[in-house]
């Protein structure tokens, strides 16, 4: 019991948590290193998918692509693994923990990993995807939550969105490699870009043994000492620092508040308690639940994975691009560049901001370049020469170069605002007792709709089924208006406030009025504080009623 445990608080809420040290940026920003899992593995399949050998192991040795049911199936799986991952991690992040969930997450991955490399043929590259996907499903979910809770709540935003970069360092890596590897006339050409991802699993897996538990994790389970002692090695401050004490008094009454609130009896009513609530009420659990999904789900509504997962053989479909790899490779390059310029922007300009200009950017771009496209772009070709020589080339190369610089444009836009902003967002509007499932839903509707995007996109874009061209564009257009009108009424400002501090806000505010908000109250001076000094029986309770649920 924690009865001899006394805690120092604070009323004064810029003073809850201690200054931000080199040692906290080093240890969030290896965490952030899972996000290359997600970015190589979804990469490397583009160039994979336009190699001739692995082309002709797939379909036969006279094929010369793949087909769309096989494309689909190899591009989707591990998506659909990921989804699946994303869930269990949800549970599996209570029982054990954040930080153990994340390395059995990445013995999974290493597994898949190996299984890939082993294959000659769809059904055993299916099946690794299939089970890497599942360790990736593990990493995404269970890095933004353990990030989240770990962060100091100052540079919380930029530190979150680093796992965004780590996601662009995986796409560009995987251009790489595919770019080098392309031309490779045994199975290297597909093995080599497979086997890189042995490294990263192994590397976070080893890292993350010597990192600290989260210390939110250790509160809800009831071990304050252990709470004490991670949020100690966190900040950089002794364990009976003020500061020390002041941050974890804040989660302990946070906890306290938010569990009489939401209570839990089993895993049942763990997982119900994230659909309880009014859908018009903007601090419900249910509303938090549709607010994290549906931001995931937007996220992959901006049409971005078309361009990775699909830009080689659709540009190559077109005829109007020579070297269709190299496109790619710039693509990823401009995505890595531009993601950093969030670390800034998202403590400076806020995270709802950001989301509406982005997606304002963004659905401008892609209907200029639907309409250059249809008119006098990717659309219109002609054919040089006859039978086995003919080649087919762009009617005007201009305009194909200005469709080209508009999806740079588009991808910048994305890159600065809803690359990072969806995954900061999530880790941030869940409360404590739900936030390991909350933040385990958002994921996994990410997952889901990367799965239907990846099996839909074939059958729109190939020259034997839908063969839009870039009409395709017309579509994602559309969805980022959507986004660009969600983000205006639906998303909060969380920006500058400890994850404790996004509750309280939440219940006292709109969306669009969320940007003015700011603390009044600590939330230990609410439950129970005297004399500068926690309650005990606060510190007590907690203890008496912690759960793995």
């Amino acid at each position: 019991m924690a009865g001899g445990i006394v805690l120092a608080t604070t009323s004064d809420v810029n003073a809850i948590e201690a200054p931000v040290t080199w040692k906290a940026y080093l240890i969030c920003a290896f965490a952030s290193f899972g996000g290359i899992f997600f970015g190589y593995d979804s990469g490397y399949i583009n160039g994979v998918n336009g190699s001739k050998v692995f082309i002709q192991i797939i379909e036969g040795p006279t094929a010369t692509a793949l087909t769309g049911p096989h494309q689909s199936l190899i591009v989707s799986i591990l998506s659909a693994g990921t989804f699946f991952g994303a869930l269990i991690a949800g549970d599996c992040a209570e029982l054990i923990g954040r930080r153990l969930t994340i390395i059995i997450g990445c013995l999974i991955y290493i597994t898949g990993v190996i299984l890939q490399v082993a294959s000659h043929g769809l059904g055993l590259l299916v099946a690794g995807r299939l089970i890497a996907g599942l360790g990736v499903g593990f990493e995404s979910a269970i890095v933004i939550l353990y990030m989240s809770e770990i962060c100091p709540r100052k540079v919380r935003g930029a530190l979150v969105a680093g796992y965004q970069f780590a996601i662009t360092i995986g796409l560009l890596l995987a251009s790489i490699v595919d770019y080098f590897t392309e031309n490779r006339s045994d199975t290297g050409s597909y093995r080599i870009p497979i086997g890189i991802q042995f490294l990263f699993g192994l590397v976070l897996g080893i890292g993350l043994i010597f990192l600290p538990e989260s210390p939110r994790y250790y509160v809800k389970r009831g071990k304050i000492e252990s709470a004490r002692n991670s949020l100690s090695r966190l900040r950089g401050q002794p364990g009976t620092s003020e500061y020390i004490e002041n941050e974890l008094s804040e989660i302990i009454a946070n906890e306290e508040y938010e569990r009489a609130l939401i209570p839990t009896s089993g895993w049942v009513s763990g997982w119900a308690n994230c659909f309880k609530g009014s859908v018009f009420k903007s601090n419900s659990n249910l509303r938090k639940t549709i607010l994290g999904t549906s931001l995931q789900m937007m996220q992959q509504w901006t049409g971005i994975n078309f361009i990775f997962y699909y830009s080689t053989p659709f540009l190559q479909s077109t005829g109007a691009i020579g070297n269709t790899f190299l496109i790619s490779l710039i693509f990823n390059l401009i995505d890595t560049v531009c993601t950093p310029i969030s670390f800034y922007t998202m403590e400076k300009f806020g995270r709802r901001i950001l989301l509406i200009w982005g997606a304002f950017g963004m659905l401008t771009c892609q209907f200029i370049i639907a309409i250059v496209g249809v008119t006098v772009g990717f659309n219109k070709t002609h054919t040089i020469g006859t039978g086995a020589t003919a080649t087919t080339v762009a009617d005007n190369t201009a305009a194909v170069n200005a469709q080209i610089a508009f999806i740079a444009i588009y991808i910048f836009f994305f890159a600065a605002s809803w690359g990072p902003g969806a995954w900061i967002v999530i880790g941030e509007i869940f409360p404590l007792p739900i936030r390991s499932r909350g933040v385990a839903l958002s994921t996994a509707s990410n997952w889901l709709w990367n799965t239907i995007i990846a099996v839909i996109t074939p059958y729109m874009v190939n020259q034997d089924e839908g063969n839009l061209k870039s009409a395709v564009f017309f579509i994602w257009g559309g969805l980022c208006t959507a986004a660009f009108i969600y983000a205006y009424f639906l998303v909060p400002e969380t920006k500058g406030l400890s994850l404790e501090q996004v509750d309280k806000m939440m219940e006292e505010t709109t969306p669009r009025t969320s940007s003015k908000w700011v603390p009044h109250q600590t939330f230990a001076s609410q439950i129970g504080a005297a004399h500068g000094k926690l309650d005990t029986d606060v510190i007590m309770d907690v203890e008496r009623k912690a759960s793995v649920y």
